[in-house]
């Protein structure tokens, strides 16, 4: 079997593209592992995507929606609250019911997101939405719905699935400092554990995230947090990498390339036959492609918004791909795609 290194530099998207020689030997040897299922591609409709290699859907099949508008209590140094502003503000119940029964008879919904900003508890107040969920998810059978859920307990993890909630998503922390420092969250490593073990213990499908580098840049608490996630039955782990450009300048770094792929590939282990997903949340430009090949190679089941050469790398590396138009953490019905373009179905 010829070096993957080779085979990197003969696609033309990532051959002028730095890539960690060792790490790639490393993923490469580990490939008998971890290659056994095809990687999904991920194309959500609550962000426009145009890709080289795979196209987005014009269709708003899986949108996001925010139920506190663009406002959080916490402005966590990496987000500020920006990460609301592209999601569709539905800050009353009657405004959400009506908002998707519309885009399932316009635009042919599948499912949802369903988000917010937190308390100062890193809490989302969702209890006088669930009524509509339980409508919604009784005329609309087929209607999948994800949820943030932030930091939670068992009752209240026992109210999201008696209203149908399909998937709940949540973020794992493994550094008592970076939940002080970054989120300004007067609460320990423990509470995320507990909301851990809460989601769990319901029958939703629960996909908890890791931010690399959510620390200022830096590689610190990923471990613990990827060790918490590890003994609990989740049903996939989605990794997603710190963008700085959310937060006032200079307060980040970038995380490099080679670090996050030693996480990706430590997560894969780690995780055994469960589903470990790359995330919407990633830098931009070279970093990204960098990246994704990383997560391609590292045998990740998932990514969201491919960067161009991902597909190619698939092609390199003997990876069968598939794409869907939701939410990586929530699966809606797949298509294999077989060709190097693939469009959303009429």
């Amino acid at each position: 079997m010829s070096d993957w290194l080779d085979r990197l530099a003969q696609i033309e998207a990532l051959e002028d593209l730095a890539f960690d020689a060792a790490l790639v030997a490393e993923m490469q040897a580990a490939a008998p592992l971890t290659h056994r299922r095809p990687i999904r591609f991920s194309t959500p409709t609550f962000k426009e995507y145009q890709g080289a290699e795979i196209q987005g859907c014009g269709k708003n099949s899986f949108p996001a929606f925010s139920i506190t508008g663009g406002a959080c209590a916490l402005d966590c140094d990496h987000c500020q609250a920006k990460i609301l502003e592209p999601m569709i503000a539905a800050t009353r119940p009657e405004v959400l019911d009506q908002k998707v029964r519309d885009l399932i008879l316009m635009q042919d919904l599948q499912g949802f997101l369903l988000s917010g900003g937190s308390n100062r508890r890193n809490e989302i107040r969702y209890e006088k939405f669930y009524p509509v969920i339980e409508g919604l998810k009784r005329d609309f059978p087929h209607l999948k719905v994800a949820i943030h859920t932030a930091l939670t307990d068992e009752a209240a993890a026992k109210r999201m699935e008696a209203a149908g909630i399909d998937t709940a998503m949540m973020d794992v922390i493994g550094s008592d400092d970076t939940i002080r420092e970054v989120y300004h969250l007067d609460r320990p490593v423990e509470d995320f554990e507990a909301t851990l073990a809460a989601l769990t213990a319901t029958k939703m499908e629960i996909s908890p995230h890791i931010v690399i580098g959510l620390h200022y840049g830096e590689i610190r608490g990923e471990a613990r947090a990827l060790e918490m996630v590890a003994r609990y039955p989740v049903n996939a782990l989605v990794l997603v990498v710190i963008m700085p450009f959310y937060a006032r300048p200079g307060t980040f770094r970038t995380p490099s390339t080679t670090d996050v792929g030693r996480i990706f590939l430590q997560a894969r282990h780690a995780m055994g036959e469960r589903q470990v997903l790359l995330g919407c949340a990633r830098p931009a430009g070279t970093h990204k492609q960098v990246t994704d090949a990383y997560a391609v190679m590292a045998g990740l089941d998932g990514i969201a918004f491919p960067a161009d050469g991902a597909v190619a790398t698939c092609d390199a590396v003997g990876r069968a791909f598939t794409q869907e138009n939701a939410c990586c953490s929530i699966k809606i019905g797949s298509r294999t795609a077989l060709a190097p373009a693939r469009t959303c179905a009429a």
